[in-house]
């Protein structure tokens, strides 16, 4: 199915990779009304792991924000499949919370997320603005270097 928000993409040279399987005893989502709740996504591309260290040690912020916007693309997939393939279900980005594996003295964890709140906005317009938190945590699962969970309204 190609609908409007597909099209975006492909306009961006994004292609949505498979939803990531979960690595541990959760589910991917949970659909509840019209909320749809993502699980933490981490920086898989290809199945493979990316970006595995700390933010402000192994990862410049460009490269942490690249990172953040990979979560995103995560999200979207995981999205789509909650969606029955219809991208264009979404009615509104509500939330993202994003964590940031970084040093004891990085400050710029809302920066970081940028990348996924950014993305959200190119890909949906006014739809994708959100709320949000961005923490830093003295490590992530895999030693990644950011994870990120949404809240999603769909139609």
């Amino acid at each position: 199915m190609t609908g409007q928000i597909d099209e975006r993409l492909a306009k961006m040279g994004v292609k949505l990779a498979a939803a990531p399987k979960p690595a541990a005893a959760y589910v991917p989502y949970v659909k509840t009304g019209n909320l749809v709740f993502i699980s933490g996504q981490v920086p898989f591309v290809d199945g493979e792991l990316t970006f595995q260290g700390k933010v402000g040690v192994d990862f410049t912020l460009e490269e942490a924000q690249e990172c953040a916007r990979i979560c995103a693309l995560n999200i979207l997939s995981v999205a789509k499949d909650a969606c029955d393939g219809d991208l264009d279900r979404i009615t509104r980005i509500v939330k993202l919370g994003g964590f940031v594996n970084c040093k004891d003295d990085f400050e710029q964890h809302p920066a970081v997320i940028n990348g996924a709140s950014n993305f959200m906005t190119d890909v949906f317009g006014e739809k994708g603005q959100h709320s949000r938190f961005a923490v830093g945590a003295g490590s992530l699962p895999f030693n990644v270097a950011v994870e990120i969970e949404a809240v999603i309204e769909i139609a």
